[in-house]
Parts: structure tokens; sequence; C-alpha cells
């Protein structure tokens, strides 16, 4: 694996650049993406964004100051993705161009040759952040929104056991260029739309627990989601919800797909590993948090979970 200082050296080097995210994009992968779009820009490189999905209109601000920039790509890489499949849309296309990959799940089987893995990082922004020090890039108040959304998001606005002293210590250095930290995390952690209250009620319903309330277990559809005209920008953040209940060591999030796909989130506590669970499923991420997609109909796909489930509750 190579070092920051590496990595470093080649995006100098480097112009004409695409960034890619992974599909359903979340705050680490578009804060990242957005963050070291606009450095690259300000020292004078071509640079843009390559999205998988729509993002949620949540996220919009992340473009302040980022230019809409026409150019051949010459460089491709990819940032906070550890799995091709999770490329979505793009993967056809991108799968075998990426030449450069940061990410910070341990679990990453993107096989680039030139990669930058930091799994001790909370967030992927932390390691965009460094990065952008080594090269001698300006944090301006942008940049700093960027990288704090990243932050705050992947670490659950600082509450998830992968939050360090150093996730702290960065929060303070980007709070410290002026930016609205209050109100990134009230649009990310306390508003929501109507819709997505309602949402949220029609899930409560859904909720079910086995192993003596050890595991939790919630679900979305799509009948659901067309009943309250939700798009898939919108059906984020709902995996926290069976965690945060006493008792559970492992909540389970299943959100129906196209093509009888179930995109499944894995969150845990305590000394239960998601990573682990999710791997058996072709998945991963974070001992905390991992993801997975199983195809099938809805019942097979919650008892085959319940079954994989008994052996580590």
């Amino acid at each position: 694996m190579m070092t920051l200082n590496e990595v470093a050296e080649i995006l100098r080097s480097k112009d004409n650049i695409e960034i890619l995210t992974h599909h359903y994009p979340d705050g680490d992968t578009l804060g990242s993406a957005y963050g070291l779009c606009l450095a690259l820009q300000n020292m004078g490189k071509n640079a843009r964004v390559i999205l998988s999905g729509k993002m949620a209109e949540k996220f919009n601000y992340l473009k302040s100051g980022v230019k809409e920039q026409n150019f051949t790509p010459q460089f491709i890489m990819s940032v906070d993705v550890a799995a091709k499949s999770l490329l979505g849309e793009n993967r056809e296309k991108y799968e075998n161009k990426i030449e450069l990959c940061i990410d910070h799940h341990g679990s990453n089987t993107m096989g680039v040759e030139k990669s930058y893995i930091d799994n001790t990082a909370a967030a992927n922004a932390e390691i965009i952040y460094d990065l952008l020090h080594i090269m001698g890039a300006k944090i301006t108040k942008e940049i700093a929104a960027s990288l704090y959304t990243g932050i705050s998001t992947d670490t659950g606005c600082f509450m998830y056991t992968n939050t360090t002293a150093k996730t702290h210590n960065i929060a303070g250095q980007l709070m410290d260029t002026g930016i609205d930290f209050g109100e990134i995390n009230r649009a990310m952690f306390e508003t929501k739309t109507k819709e997505k209250l309602a949402l949220e009620r029609m899930v409560y319903d859904t909720l079910d627990y086995y192993y003596d309330g050890k595991l939790a277990i919630i679900y979305t559809t799509l009948a659901m989601q067309s009943k309250l005209n939700l798009g898939d920008d919108q059906m984020e953040g709902l995996a926290s919800i069976p965690r945060q209940i006493e008792g559970v060591k492992m909540g389970i999030t299943i959100r129906e797909k196209k093509n009888k796909e179930f995109k499944i989130s894995v969150r845990t506590n305590g000394d239960t590993d998601a990573c682990a669970f999710c791997q058996q499923f072709g998945g991963g991420g974070h001992k905390a948090a991992s993801g997975c997609s199983i195809n099938g109909d809805l019942i097979t796909v919650k008892q085959r979970l319940i079954a994989a489930a008994e052996g580590i509750l």
C-alpha cells in the first residue's frame, strides 16, 4: 500500500482528474470528493466529481465554490469506495479505469494497485484532510464544510465508537475556519421532511425482535417508497433506528430495491462485528457499521439474515 506522501505526489503530477463516489452517496463520500475536488481546482487543476446515484438536496451546499469543468479525463480515482459493486451505475464504465483508491474500510476489495487505505480513520474525510495538508492546499471555508460533513456524518455526530481524539482535533481545526457547524449538524441529523417522518412511522410498524431482543430488524419496501413519493436520495438515515433500542446488539435494516435486490445495513453495539456478519453475504465495512446486498424476496432475505445472526448472538 502507498503512503499518503506518495498519494500527494501523484495528485501533484496529474491533471484532468475525475473523482468517483460510491452508490447512494452519503456525507463522507460526498464530503471527501467535493473537498478534494475544490482543493485541486484551487491549485489550478481540472477536476470534477462523478456521482453514482442522485445526491440528496441537503448536501447541495457541498458544491459551493466548485466549478463545473469540461475536459477529457486523464486520471480517475475513487474516495470512500470499498468495493467495485459500490460504484453502482458507474461500475461498467469505470471499474477497470480507476488508478487511485483512497478509503478507510479495512474490508476494501477494490484491487486498485495504487491505494491508500487507513481503517483507523473514523471517516474518509479525515484522510483527505491529512492529504491536503501534505499537498500544501489551503483549507478554505468551503473545503472545511465538506470535510466536516464527512467526519460528522460517519461518526454519528461524534457519537459512534469509531470517533477518536484525532477526529475531534481535525473537527476543531475545521471549525476554526468559521464554518457553520451547527447548521451542518442540524441539516444532517435533525431536519426531516414530512414524508421522511411518515416513512419512519411505517418503519416502526415493521420492527421485530429476535434472540431475546439482541437482534432488531426493520425494513422498507418499494410500495412504501412509492406511496410517499420518496426518491432513493431520501431513503437514507434509517439504519440507526434498531441499534438505538435498549438491549439490541445488532440492528438490521432491509431496504427493497429493484429486480428483487435488497440493500442490507447492519449497525452493532459492543463487540458484535457488523463487518464479519456482512462479509458472509459478500459485503463489508466497519466493525460497528457495515452493509451488503442480497437477492430474493423479503421473507427469504429476512430469514437468511436471522439465521446468519444466530451464531453471533
